[in-house]
């Protein structure tokens, strides 16, 4: 069978999945999720196989340390992809929900906003093969179907992971159908999957900036995207110093394959030598690269100079931008020039400093004395998510199972004494 052939097949079938599991009520739909938890421990030997099998491919090909972390999965992972899942159930159902109603007086309609699901959507992404249980488990929830296409690098670990998945819903009474893991490593298949209009309604890239502007380009269908996060955090004069080089340790190098990694660091010239001092020795000790400007660089020698480039860019790795700043206005200035409206943070206890911070700097996230690595849906409380987004249209933000819907109107109309009107 021709890879065409075998895509639109998916897509048929999803889109006939997608009108029953649309109606499916919250009860069916968290069963399937929850023995889909059950399947995911149940198969845990043989996703780890199969993860194995992926990790000694990818080091052959000479895959970087940032993208080995993010295929990597271990016995905590296995559990923490399951837990995920099993919250994700939890969560009340999104779909039904009355968003808006009213009354219109002139012509007597009863107006109701009703949440629905999107439909089919397709998720293209990388690495990462939880993100195949994250994505299917929120689109099952939201009552979507999920067509989804994992990198070459982790075909095995996901395909392992559907199966699972797919023992939840079938143990359900939900069609296997209504989430599809695409059985191909070609190339073909994502040009494929980015034309199929009559098949997916919303596509989600999942992965690097080059993924992402591909599909941008490409892509005839609407998407959910980010394009990158090279997310700030900034050290204001008055930040507390325990409190800002834990803070910024960790949302550096907690994990530094992240989009909600941090990736540039200001840090307010009153504070500097004593702040920036500490911040910077924590980061370099602990195995992060710093490049910095003239100012930063007279703290530790170990400093290396930064480019003009390195303000704008996203690492993904332990390295980190650091600039000093005259202030708020400058720090500000700076993200609006060099962000990418994702997720930034101020380290501050001055109340006015860290309102104005969160009213002026136009990101989806924003953060006061927190991690940048809070931007993540399972932190947010969503259970996982199917991505961040840095959209300004439907979703911004995690986008969890409550933003995987629209909606639709419900009017009722009728005349004093219960006739129908007609216009």
């Amino acid at each position: 069978m021709s890879i065409a052939k075998q895509m639109h097949e998916i897509g048929d079938a999803a889109r006939k999945a997608a009108r029953t599991i649309a109606f499916a009520d919250t009860e069916k739909k968290s069963s399937a999720l929850r023995k889909a938890a059950s399947s995911i421990r149940t198969h845990k030997d043989a996703i780890l196989s199969a993860n194995r099998a992926d990790m000694d491919d990818a080091r052959k090909a000479g895959l970087g340390e940032a993208m080995l972390d993010r295929l990597m999965l271990n016995e905590s992972r296995i559990e923490a992809m399951a837990a995920g899942v099993e919250q994700v159930a939890a969560l009340p159902d999104p779909v039904g929900r009355v968003l808006e109603s009213w009354d219109v007086e002139k012509n007597g309609l009863h107006i109701e906003k009703i949440a629905v699901p999107l439909g089919v959507i397709g998720i293209i992404y990388e690495a990462r093969p939880n993100v195949t249980a994250d994505t299917a488990a929120l689109c099952i929830k939201s009552g979507n179907a999920a067509i989804l296409r994992c990198g070459s690098e982790s075909l095995r670990s996901s395909l392992t992971i559907t199966e699972a998945l797919h023992e939840g819903l079938t143990a359900a009474g939900l069609p296997k159908e209504a989430v599809q893991l695409v059985p191909t490593a070609d190339r073909e298949a994502v040009g494929i999957l980015m034309g199929m209009v009559e098949h997916i309604d919303i596509l989600v890239p999942r992965g690097g900036k080059s993924l992402t502007e591909r599909v941008l380009k490409e892509s005839r269908i609407p998407t959910i995207q980010h394009l990158e996060g090279n997310c700030h955090t900034y050290i204001h004069a008055a930040a507390d110093l325990k409190t800002a080089v834990a803070i910024t340790h960790n949302a550096k190098l907690r994990r530094t394959g992240i989009c909600g990694a941090t990736e540039s660091l200001l840090i307010d010239a009153d504070g500097a030598p004593s702040h920036g001092m500490a911040i910077i020795k924590d980061l370099l000790d602990g195995g992060c690269e710093v490049r910095g400007d003239a100012q930063i660089q007279k703290l530790d020698a170990r400093i290396k100079p930064a480019s003009e480039s390195d303000w704008g860019t996203e690492y993904l790795a332990p390295i980190v931008s650091a600039k000093v700043v005259s202030g708020l206005d400058e720090a500000l200035a700076h993200i609006a020039r060099y962000g990418s409206h994702h997720t930034d943070a101020i380290i501050t206890e001055d109340k006015a400093a860290a309102a104005r911070f969160t009213r002026e700097v136009d990101s989806a996230i924003v953060l006061v004395n927190a991690s940048t690595q809070f931007a993540d849906g399972g932190e947010f409380g969503f259970g996982g998510e199917i991505g961040i987004s840095t959209s300004r249209l439907h979703a911004r933000g995690p986008v969890g199972a409550a933003q995987l819907v629209t909606y639709k109107y419900v009017i009722t109309t009728k005349k004093p004494g219960g006739a129908m009107r007609t216009g």
